[in-house]
């Protein structure tokens, strides 16, 4: 069914490169906006997504009802339905973010040179942050509040199946602009679906200053192969629990139950559950029913305790499922952990639960990944729950941003040398 938002006279953009000139010009205006008028206009957002919320639903659920009908898995359609309870979390994210210091202006550095020249790198804005994502409405708002936090416009490429939600989100972000006296242009959607669309929005080089996609492996081979504009990538979250023989069995069960079944679609859930051998056999019984909903994949040792787990392949290892699957496997020691989890890791969030200092110390400064935790869930891994406000993404390369992405990571650096007459011999 073809809805009444895709129908929209509004839907055919046109001439990219038309709407990236114009999203240009605004993101020179945002440059020069004191942060009271930025945080204005994101306090009016939110509060016009708190009174559209019946529409944005209604909107979605158009959304939802053809990912349904299209066969997608309860992942998907989880990851993509919006009610007052996510929109009110959406608003307030807005908001906790505008109780976000400002970055731009921050010194990062300074010093004073021999001869008296005074060096000083501060914080300014990218210019105009483009993403790329698949079906997360919550993406549009989040994306948004944070760039224009940190003084940059944004150009958002949401999917088709979350256009209509996408839609009716973007008109209540702009009603903040519009309060705050902004151009709507430092908020625009691409509302041209179609897939080309995509490798062409990724060579606006001229107008797109960092390109940050937020999808499964098929968006970033696209990215890889035609993106001139520099970009993050908020990759994959093959995540790891290691469990080690001295830890607070419960508390590990707790943890592990958490990682992998609070919601199984994000990229912080958890994949895999190393054990080490001398509680392998206690752990498994005592998890076996607080992990009842999960298939287990499991290697011979695993095996052995639990008659229903299925036999675990190299690509199982290998995997982020997002769905209730889990990967186990026995290890004699914390040293074969942390090569199981460097060898199969995307890079993402790994975690350790000991008792042992010196097993945790080695844990953290061994394992290659953007975050480690010790004796918490990897679901904590999240730019809301890390007090960043909310996140662009989690960048699970090391340039220029790791981690998850807040106002900092949407900032460059620029230096500011002041003298009083100096000249270079």
């Amino acid at each position: 069914m073809v809805s009444s938002f895709v129908s929209d006279a509004n839907f055919s953009e046109g001439n990219l490169s038309f709407l990236g000139e114009d999203v240009k010009k605004a993101s020179a205006v945002l440059r020069k906006t004191d942060s009271a008028t930025r945080d204005m206009a994101l306090t009016s957002a939110a509060e016009a997504l708190l009174e559209d919320s019946g529409e944005i639903i209604k909107a979605n659920k158009i959304d939802v009802e053809a990912a349904k009908a299209a066969g997608q898995t309860d992942t998907v359609v989880d990851r993509l339905r919006l009610d007052e309870t996510r929109i009110a979390k959406m608003a307030s994210a807005i908001k906790d973010v505008v109780a976000l210091p400002d970055p731009l202006g921050q010194v990062v550095s300074g010093w004073v040179r021999p001869n008296g020249l005074r060096v000083k790198r501060v914080r300014v804005p990218l210019g105009v942050v483009g993403i790329v994502y698949e079906n997360r409405p919550n993406v549009t708002s989040d994306a948004a509040a944070l760039c224009l936090k940190s003084g940059n416009a944004v150009m958002l490429r949401g999917s088709a199946g979350a256009i209509n939600s996408n839609v009716a989100i973007e008109k209540s972000l702009r009603v903040g602009l519009e309060a705050a006296g902004l151009p709507l242009s430092a908020i625009t959607l691409i509302k041209d679906v179609k897939r080309e669309t995509v490798a062409d929005f990724v060579r606006l080089d001229k107008f797109i200053d960092c390109l940050i996609p937020r999808g499964g492996p098929g968006l970033i081979k696209l990215i890889k192969e035609n993106a001139t504009v520099p970009y993050v990538i908020d990759g994959d979250g093959n995540c790891h629990v290691y469990v080690d023989k001295d830890c607070d069995l419960e508390m590990a069960i707790d943890i592990v139950v958490n990682a992998k079944t609070s919601r199984p679609g994000v990229c912080n859930a958890m994949e895999t559950l190393l054990l080490h051998k001398d509680i392998a056999e206690q752990f498994l019984t005592m998890a076996d029913t607080p992990l009842a909903g999960v298939e287990l994949r499991g290697d011979d040792a695993s095996r052995s305790v639990l008659s229903r787990m299925l036999e675990a392949t190299e690509d199982d290892y290998a995997r982020e499922f997002l769905d209730l699957i889990m990967a186990v496997r026995v290890v004699d020691d914390i040293d074969m952990a942390i090569e199981h989890v460097n060898k199969y890791s995307s890079g993402h969030s790994e975690a350790i639960i000991t008792n042992d200092y010196k097993a945790a110390s080695k844990f953290m400064a061994e394992v290659d990944a953007a975050a480690v935790l010790v004796n918490a869930s990897t679901r904590f891994i999240d730019g809301g729950e890390l007090g960043l406000g909310a996140e662009i993404g989690i960048s699970t390369q090391k340039l220029h941003a790791r981690g998850p992405m807040g106002v900092a990571e949407l900032t460059s650096v620029k230096f500011i040398v002041e003298g009083n007459g100096q000249v270079r011999k």
